[in-house]
């Protein structure tokens, strides 16, 4: 009787990951070099259980597996699978395995028995855990070895994928993603429906990576920012990424994080120095505001009131802007030496705009496993005037379904690949600029009453696509009708306008709840509400949003609750008020 052949769909990674092979092979055949030509080709040429094993294998975490623990229907007999990849190198079953490596692919039970005659008499090695174990033995047995002279009794062979494997797969899954967040199951969860992606038409020249020099340079600014999160020393973290510099501007801002990132480090060692020095050579956001920090930390207090009065000429963003106003006072005062004249005193950014009284409120105490917006909500809603816990999903959720012809448009060096949520340039300075015609045509529907239908018909036809603005899961029917029915557009228009000057930064800060009330007599209306509960501060981005609100004449607010019998606290007197 001959073997059932088993569905196609049991090799799914394997074709998944032939499907990456073939699109790189398209797209990069200029840019892959010939270590990465010759695996591929010599993949290719591999049988079919041997290409599903080593497949199997890059996408567990490794690189050393044991083969009896190894057990795939699809694939059948490991040896047999294996012997290929053996042959090629590919897979090596005589490396030297450290001290540690042994352990991480042996259980407790396993290596207190292979070791139970080496154990001290201090303690059995069953009795001691694993990492115990593992640390009083590692004095003796400093030299990595094969396997074989580890477990000279197992008949059990232990394999590594080649490090050169691995590096090869790394590379080529940075080319396909464009980073090295994603990972191949990206295609299963496409495939499941798990995740859906905007389906974007772009050629075979859209790519994350121009050049080779574009990869290399990539993955050197990753090893720096691993070696960071490992403790390595900073100094020579900092020379080298100093001296990491692109033509890239993509990878250029990635070096900025970098930097920014080495700075922050630096300063938790208060090792002020250094990170001056890596905040001075950084162009990522509130790299400047932290340099200006630091110089006050070194007692340079003349240099940081320059640096901030320069920021202030021309603020970054209206963070940075937010943040000088609060320093100057005190840069200008450590600033004013004895006998010198007193540094100039500073006119406040724009944005430094009071905010109208809270709304001060009185509830019952809900118990801990209610919060106090959800508190709030339920005090104010009814039927005829509902209220909705949305915080930053329904504004940015209207922008990004309104605007999604323009978030999504196939410009060079935004999407090259078919599982990205957002444009690769999404955080950049010129996003907004690059599609202004765009957005100018997303918005213009806003004054001639277009944008409602556009809106509901992207709510059905895009439902569950990934989105860098819209928030499926807090996003219903109901809500978007009474948001379309009670927010003028003129309204819409100023929020979106903001969302535009930082589509990013400017995600987050918008008001808890939201209040509608559509059927008033007059007009239908709305209002964003911020609530912070007992102890609770507004945070700078609200600040920020809640100012704008206020000078554009958009209805939001915020609420201070306090709670009328909270255990532990005295019974509090105020309003009530609705």
């Amino acid at each position: 009787m001959g073997t059932t052949a088993l569905p196609p769909h049991r090799l799914y990674y394997l074709h998944n990951f032939v499907r990456a092979l073939d699109w790189l092979r398209t797209r990069y055949a200029d840019v892959l070099g010939a270590p990465e030509q010759d695996f591929i080709a010599r993949f290719t040429q591999l049988p079919e259980p041997a290409q599903a094993l080593l497949v199997r294998l890059v996408m567990r975490r490794g690189p050393w597996f044991r083969a009896g623990k190894l057990a795939y229907e699809e694939i059948g007999d490991i040896d047999t699978a294996a012997a290929p990849l053996l042959a090629l190198g590919w897979l090596d079953a005589t490396a030297p395995l450290t001290l540690a490596e042994l352990f991480a692919v042996h259980t407790h039970r396993e290596v207190a028995t292979l070791f139970a005659a080496t154990c001290t008499h201090q303690a059995t090695a069953k009795s001691q855990t694993k990492a115990a174990l593992l640390q009083a033995l590692q004095p003796h047995h400093t030299t990595a070895q094969p396997y074989r002279q580890w477990h000279p009794t197992s008949t059990e062979a232990v394999w590594r994928v080649a490090q050169e494997v691995t590096a090869l797969c790394t590379r080529l899954r940075l080319m396909f993603f464009g980073n090295l967040h994603q990972s191949w199951s990206e295609f299963v969860l496409a495939d499941l429906g798990l995740f859906q992606y905007e389906v974007v038409p772009f050629d075979a020249q859209s790519r994350a990576f121009q050049c080779r020099a574009d990869v290399d340079h990539y993955l050197v600014l990753h090893a720096l920012r691993q070696a960071l999160d490992d403790g390595a020393e900073r100094p020579p973290l900092l020379a080298a990424a100093v001296q990491a510099t692109s033509p890239n501007p993509w990878l250029e801002r990635r070096r900025a994080k970098l930097l920014m990132r080495l700075g922050e480090a630096c300063e938790k060692a208060a090792d002020w120095p250094l990170a001056e020095q890596a905040y001075a050579h950084s162009q990522h956001p509130g790299a400047r505001h932290r340099r200006i920090r630091v110089h006050e930390r070194m007692g340079r207090h003349a240099d940081a009131l320059a640096l901030a009065l320069l920021a202030l000429a021309a603020p970054e963003s209206e963070e940075e802007a937010q943040r000088l106003a609060r320093m100057l006072p005190r840069l200008q005062r450590a600033a004013a030496q004895p006998g010198s004249a007193a540094a100039p005193a500073a006119k406040p950014p724009r944005s430094a705009r009071t905010l109208p009284p809270p709304l001060e409120l009185a509830l019952p105490y809900p118990g801990p496993a209610t919060s106090v917006e959800w508190a709030l909500r339920a005090h104010w809603h009814t039927d005829e005037a509902p209220v909705y816990y949305t915080e930053n999903a329904l504004i940015n959720s209207l922008f990004g379904l309104l605007c999604w012809p323009a978030i999504f448009a196939p410009l060079p060096g935004a999407f090259f690949h078919p599982f990205q949520a957002a444009p690769a340039d999404l955080s950049a300075p010129d996003f907004a600029e690059r599609r202004s015609a765009l957005f100018a045509e997303c918005l213009q529907t806003l004054n001639d009453g277009r944008y409602r239908a556009l809106i509901r018909e992207r709510f059905a036809s895009k439902h569950g696509r990934q989105s860098p603005h819209v928030f499926w899961g807090a996003l219903s029917e109901p809500l978007l009708e009474l948001a379309l029915h009670c927010i003028p557009a003129a309204h819409l228009r100023l929020f979106f306008e903001r969302l535009l000057q930082a589509p990013v930064a400017h995600r987050s800060g918008l008001p808890d709840l939201v209040r509608f009330w559509p059927t008033r007599p007059v007009e239908q209306r709305y209002e964003l509400v911020e609530v912070k509960g007992p102890g609770d501060k507004l945070q700078d981005n609200q600040i920020r949003w809640l100012q704008y609100c206020h000078a554009h004449g958009l209805p939001a607010s915020v609420c201070h609750v306090r709670w009328l019998d909270a255990p532990g606290m005295e019974p509090l007197m105020g309003a009530t008020g609705t």
